[in-house]
């Protein structure tokens, strides 16, 4: 065995190492610029100083409630503020933040809580009958052997103030005076060891309970700096927070803030207008959303839009596959569109569609071809591949052979907390597994076709639903589509797919509708890749927007199979 030697023999020390950790970009921030605005929330308003010290009163508030090193804390949250100054101040009191989605319901809510062993609930007042029907679930569970973990109600200055009152008449503490109990002097202190985790996050849990991705703070240090190098984010961007904060902490973009010292614009309910109201009038430069806002704000009402933009708006997008013609919808409409794409367990987003200055002479239905790939690896992942699954070999960059996304990094989770079997699964072989299918490009770039368990078998052919789906979205009156198998007696599976029409569309003849998309398939794809069945209605989501396909695949597994070709 080579042992490797370096030139020297000198050693690490105080003055030349330090645990990274995203909380120095804060302290940072409020002295380079301690009046600028750091967060705009409606009619309230902070400065970079003002949002430091709020973090130190939150971390000295929880030390003094002996909620530290070893401790989670829960927040039950919108994008307020409250929710942003729990991204420093819960790890600056050693103690690891557990954003939780707040579409979930209450006994999913209650299995979180137990299985990290919250020490505190802090609840946004719109949510707090969630958290308290959640809480009970769990002393039932328990029958009251477990300790209530402290609950805080989060006031918003925008709202009705009753359920606040209300939450106190329960016992909670108020987040304001909660804060007034702590020092904004308090002299936090960094992790000694950069390892340390500093997040916790839940898969969805689709088809098993929930699994919780736990992160550290060299990684949520090096996603946040890489947030701004690939998005070339320059000081003073002003964000608006139409991606939810508890989404994979914001897919770190919460502590690239700090660093890049912009401004935060917090948006409670995401909608169209109140996104191309905050680009007009509060300066936004960037946001990310999943494809699905994208969809919905160039399908948006005239009156809800305002056109032409003011200035070049930066757009990054993940959650799903964008379809090309939302991309290109965009870009018309004076949108730059980022395409990235990631994982919970990966930070989020953790590759790029980087775009390249000769696509710019390209036809725009090829570009936005292009950026609907998923691209390259982010700056702060070390590996990126696509293999086959059997024996671990790359995929040969045909554009056609399909395997398995895999990851390898300093951006890759410390683990699932308390599952290691599903940790086992998840690094077999010394990579991170996704779980997606995707195919290599001739350029390098990497492209999904599918989840494992989305892809189509016809006929003992693979049909990917993304590319079914991508066709689909050009026909002019699908809004939104999504394609699962639907059990067929001749060809054992076919593609369904449900769809949601744009707002203009009547559905007078829904059968002359259905088989309009299916001719205008049959013009633009392979005979089998058409689907069968389609089905109108309202596509179930999760709160970040994402299609629930499983709970489609069910609905079309209920519909029995199809009993003869249409072909």
């Amino acid at each position: 065995m080579v042992v490797e030697r370096d030139i020297d023999d000198l050693p690490k020390n105080e003055a030349n190492y330090t645990a990274l950790t995203p909380l120095w970009f804060l302290e940072r921030a409020a002295m380079v610029y301690p009046n600028r605005k750091s967060l705009v929330h409606g009619s309230v308003e902070y400065t970079w100083l003002q949002t430091y010290r709020r973090c130190r009163q939150l971390a000295s508030a929880l030390t003094k409630c002996s909620v530290t090193f070893g401790s989670t804390v829960a927040v039950i949250a919108p994008n307020v503020p409250a929710m942003y100054e729990a991204h420093f101040g819960i790890p600056m009191a050693g103690a690891v933040l557990n954003a939780v989605n707040v579409r979930l319901n209450a006994d999913t809510i209650a299995f979180l809580l137990d299985h990290c062993s919250a020490a505190v609930v802090m609840v946004d007042q719109e949510f707090f009958s969630l958290a308290e029907e959640a809480l009970k679930f769990s002393e039932n569970k328990s029958k009251g052997k477990s300790n209530r973990p402290l609950l805080i109600v989060i006031g918003d200055k925008n709202c009705d103030p009753a359920p606040v009152q209300y939450a106190l008449e329960k016992g909670a503490i108020e987040y304001e005076q909660f804060l007034e109990t702590g020092d904004p002097e308090f002299p936090w202190k960094p992790p000694q060891d950069e390892w340390q985790s500093i997040a916790l996050g839940y898969t969805s849990g689709t088809t098993a309970s929930p699994k919780g991705v736990v992160l550290h703070h060299r990684g949520a240090y090096l996603m946040a700096m890489s947030n701004a190098v690939v998005w070339s984010m320059k000081e003073g961007a002003v964000y608006l927070w139409t991606l939810p904060m508890f989404h994979c902490n914001g897919w770190c973009f919460t502590w690239t803030l700090a660093a890049i010292c912009g401004t935060n614009i917090c948006l409670r309910q995401v909608t169209a207008k109140a996104v191309y109201s905050a680009i007009t009038h509060l300066g936004v430069t960037h946001f990310s959303a999943a494809p699905v806002v994208l969809n919905t704000m160039v399908n948006a009402p005239k009156e809800e839009t305002i056109l032409p933009l003011p200035r070049l708006v930066h757009v990054s997008t993940a959650g799903a596959s964008p379809p090309p013609s939302v991309l290109a919808a965009m870009t018309q409409r004076g949108f730059r569109v980022l395409h990235t794409y990631g994982l919970s367990e990966t930070y989020g987003p953790s590759t790029i569609c980087t775009w390249k200055p000769e696509w710019d002479l390209l036809p725009t239905d090829v570009q936005a071809r292009l950026n609907a790939r998923q691209g390259v690896r982010y700056v702060s992942l070390e590996k990126l591949d696509v293999i086959n699954p059997k024996d671990m070999t790359p995929v040969p960059a045909d554009g056609k052979t399909m395997g398995e996304i895999v990851f390898k990094g300093n951006v890759v989770m410390k683990g699932y907390l308390k599952n290691p079997k599903a940790n086992e699964a998840a690094f077999a072989g010394g990579w991170y597994h996704s779980g997606d299918l995707a195919v290599k490009h001739p350029d390098g770039y990497i492209e999904i076709k599918d989840r494992s368990k989305d892809i189509i078998i016809s006929g003992g052919e693979n049909i990917s639903s993304v590319e079914v789906e991508n066709i689909l979205y050009q026909h002019p009156a699908i809004l939104e589509v999504s394609v699962v198998a639907r059990p067929d007696e001749q060809w054992g599976e076919s593609p369904c797919a449900f769809v949601t029409l744009k707002p203009n569309v009547k559905e007078t003849d829904q059968q002359q509708l259905a088989e309009d998309i299916m001719n205008f398939s049959r013009s633009k794809m392979p005979r089998y890749w058409v689907p069968k069945s389609v089905v109108f209605g309202p596509l179930p989501k999760t709160a970040t927007g994402k299609i629930q396909k499983h709970l489609l695949r069910a609905k079309a597994k209920e519909m029995g199979p199809v009993r003869k070709s249409r072909l």
